[in-house]
């Protein structure tokens, strides 16, 4: 019998169950996971803030979907144009969204779902992704190809100080993609969207919030068609995520040359997401019949596996703040289905 990508999601939990528990060397089976239907056709990330859950619908929406940690619709961010990357404050009092449509970043209060904020990027800039360190709210942009550089807001300051052009020794083919580390505010990574093979710049945060000159990996180190970046909360280690290898890859950050580890998702690698207390790693796939979602030790042994049932987004996971679960949106590339958050419980240890 063939089992398409339209299962049902009770299907899609059977074999999320047996995956991880019918055969020798793969972990225990966690508590089932569950999939939730989203008032979208395409889903552009998604992040927690532990009681809730932010999923955003991308340039063709205007909404960002909210939910409970067990994934309950319980709100909708509104009248937003084209919401795509969304960053939580250190404290995740504090949601920020994309908004290249509208060359703007907007701010909400998590808990009243408020908007507190919106930052003016300038016209033609196309703010697409971001990263935070302190004071520093960092966005990739680029609505052109070669156009892309990255810019940082100065949320220090009142009114907070927006500046463009803050990558001054290479281009980008366009918007690039952040990461920053949780606990070092001194560094910052951006990753090379759209050229094969990719590369991935490494910048240390100078006094001021100035970018120094990057270190790049070596020559098709990185692999092609890069999907996502991460960097583990020290900032020590870097994460790609590209359509080849078939392998999500760690780097260390000061030598981008030779992975130091590699996490075997299977073919066409789309997302990478280490744990707050980076001692473990979401890795996902574009896989038609196989699991989509995998999470592993810091050495690459297999923790637990899933199959979702439809396609990854591109950067689609994000780890619950007590490192408990992991969320992951799927979207149907025909659009007869809506888009789903997938709400995947890790196994204890």
């Amino acid at each position: 019998m063939q089992i398409r990508r339209g299962a049902t999601v009770a299907l899609a939990a059977l074999t999320a169950a047996l995956l991880t528990g019918a055969f020798p060397g793969h972990a225990v089976a966690a508590a089932t996971p569950t999939a939730t239907p989203l008032p979208l056709t395409q889903v552009a990330d998604v992040v927690s803030a532990g009681d809730r859950v932010f999923v955003s619908g991308g340039r063709s929406s205007t909404d960002v979907v909210v939910t409970s940690a067990t994934g309950a619709l319980v709100g909708t961010l509104a009248d937003l144009p084209g919401p795509t990357d969304l960053l939580l404050s250190a404290d995740r009092q504090t949601l920020y969204v994309a908004l290249p449509s509208a060359n703007a970043i907007a701010a909400f209060d998590t808990g009243s779902l408020i908007e507190s904020a919106r930052y003016d990027t300038g016209v033609g800039e196309c703010p697409s992704s971001l990263a935070l360190t302190g004071r520093y709210l960092w966005f990739g942009y680029g609505c052109d190809q070669w156009g892309g550089n990255i810019g940082r807001i100065d949320l220090g300051r009142q009114p907070a100080r927006v500046t463009t052009g803050m990558a001054t020794t290479q281009d980008f083919y366009g918007a690039p993609l952040l990461a920053a580390a949780s606990q070092n505010r001194s560094v910052l990574l951006a990753g090379q969207a759209g050229l094969s093979p990719a590369s991935v710049y490494a910048y240390e945060i100078g006094t001021g919030g100035t970018l120094g000159a990057p270190r790049t990996n070596a020559f098709s180190a990185v692999g092609s068609n890069l999907r996502d970046v991460a960097l583990d909360p020290t900032g020590t280690t870097l994460y790609t995520a590209a359509g080849s290898p078939p392998l999500v890859q760690a780097f260390p950050f000061a030598d981008i040359s030779t992975p130091s580890a590699t996490y075997a998702t299977g073919p066409y690698p789309r997302a990478v997401e280490p744990s707050r207390t980076g001692t473990m790693i979401a890795a996902g796939a574009h896989a038609a019949y196989a699991p989509d979602v995998f999470v592993f030790a810091l050495d690459g042994t297999e923790l637990a596996r899933y199959e979702l049932g439809d396609e990854l987004s591109a950067g689609g996971l994000a780890w619950s703040p007590n490192g408990a679960r992991v969320y992951a949106v799927t979207w149907d590339w025909t659009g007869a289905r809506p888009a789903m958050l997938h709400v995947l419980p890790v196994p204890a240890g």
